[in-house]
């Protein structure tokens, strides 16, 4: 359904230092730079971007969106939290944890990014 997924920076090397060490924490290789200056990262068939944007005026946080990544483990869910609030990210919600509900038994983990985007991982449970 998705091609891509980008969001907005005010400060690209800390963000990329940032995303970086989320997707090493998730096996993924360290983020590409384009010839547009955008980063980019592909893993396990997806494409996220971040990018100063555009019409060059600040980049903000989506009030009500998250971006949610798969991950193969909950121990692959507490290692992305972990390089995440080592990397500039504030750690949200709940710690990371099983929730039960209408999806299923899921373990997830949310941050947010150093520009306020909100992130989440998330491993299903057998």
């Amino acid at each position: 359904m998705f091609s891509h997924m980008m969001v907005g920076t005010n400060d690209m090397a800390r963000s990329k230092a940032f995303y970086d060490a989320l997707f090493a924490a998730m096996d993924g290789q360290p983020g590409m730079e384009d010839p547009l200056g955008r980063v980019v990262y592909m893993h396990r068939g997806a494409i996220f971007l971040i990018s100063k944007p555009i019409d060059e005026r600040a980049a903000t946080a989506g009030n009500g969106s998250t971006i949610g990544f798969d991950v193969e483990s909950p121990e692959q869910a507490d290692a992305w939290h972990k390089a995440g609030t080592a990397h500039g990210g504030s750690a949200i919600e709940d710690p990371p944890g099983e929730r039960n509900g209408p999806a299923g038994r899921l373990y997830l983990a949310y941050l947010r990014d150093p520009d306020g985007n909100k992130l989440c991982v998330l491993h299903r449970l057998g």
